[in-house]
């Protein structure tokens, strides 16, 4: 691969941490889908990204389906080079993008997964509070189930972001969009325990950072620690089935809407942009509705 190609992602992955101020799993997921993407044009003998034409892409994409990847993955390797490309674009480094006339296939549809609220006791209960460590531990489950923040959006929170008198935190989302998100009473004493009996025994005599959450260093909380962090919490409640942390959003999101919440304040209070992206919710309620009938109606 020549030099121009490096260059040619370094200078979007620039554009991507200033311009877009993307996270940085965003940003690990492009760059591996492109450096794919080169790897291909080794395979085929292209040296620069000038040189790729429509006929690559429709071999790269044909390469891609025969490694029976999920519709959803091709999607998202197409979408990423189209913008890949389009920036390239703009900056006048090649003079056309290959990719705008392929079309994205259509991913299938897929509920997203979440706690029934008897599991969401059982992870509460899995939670020992006689350790510092413990006490932040359950101050974070809350606080994630009760705002149904994303993780990188907690990572990201300051002490000066929590209003106690007011149950809100100031959450700073993508794109550097700022949103208000009240939290309930379980969370709002869960976080007071934490910060005036834990917090200071973690950062163990260093300069306080700031940031809410701190690690068993004394740093603050990293996307992978809360990870780490809730996987265990996973394990240790014995909860069956696919387990990730991005389904206490799910859980948030799909308990909102059970108990009667309205579309629009669910998805102010997500921090979605469209509120296409919040009514994927409304069918797992009505699935969760039509497996309630037909599990209790005498004559379901």
């Amino acid at each position: 691969m020549t030099e121009d190609v490096n260059v040619s992602l370094k200078l979007f992955i620039e554009y991507l941490q200033i311009e877009k101020n993307c996270s940085q799993y965003t940003i690990k997921h492009y760059q591996h889908d492109i450096t794919d993407f080169f790897m291909f044009m080794d395979e085929q003998a292209i040296l620069d990204v000038k040189a790729v034409q429509y006929s690559d892409v429709r071999i790269y994409l044909t390469k891609l389906f025969e490694q029976r990847l999920s519709r959803r993955t091709v999607a998202r390797r197409i979408s990423c080079l189209r913008s890949f490309y389009k920036f390239l674009h703009r900056e006048k480094l090649v003079e056309e993008n290959p990719f705008s006339l392929v079309s994205i296939p259509k991913a299938e549809k897929r509920l997203p997964g979440f706690f029934y609220e008897e599991e969401m006791e059982l992870l509460f209960e899995s939670c020992e509070t006689n350790t510092p460590l413990g006490k932040r531990n359950k101050a974070l489950l809350e606080l994630l189930y009760a705002t149904g923040i994303r993780v990188s959006e907690c990572c990201k929170l300051r002490l000066k972001d929590v209003d106690f008198y007011l149950s809100t935190i100031l959450v700073q989302g993508k794109g550097n969009k700022e949103r208000y998100v009240p939290f309930g009473s379980f969370a709002h004493d869960e976080l007071e325990n934490y910060i005036h009996t834990s917090r200071n025994d973690l950062l163990n005599g260093r300069e306080d950072h700031g940031f809410l959450f701190v690690n068993f260093r004394g740093g603050a909380l990293t996307d992978r620690g809360v990870r780490e962090i809730l996987n265990k919490l996973f394990e240790k409640s014995a909860i069956s089935g696919k387990i990730h942390p991005h389904k206490l959003r799910h859980s948030f999101a799909t308990h909102m809407l059970n108990h009667g919440a309205d579309m629009r304040t669910v998805q102010e209070l997500l921090g979605h942009a469209f509120l296409s992206s919040t009514q994927v919710y409304t069918h797992v309620t009505n699935e969760h509705l039509r497996q309630t009938y037909m599990s209790t109606h005498p004559r379901a």
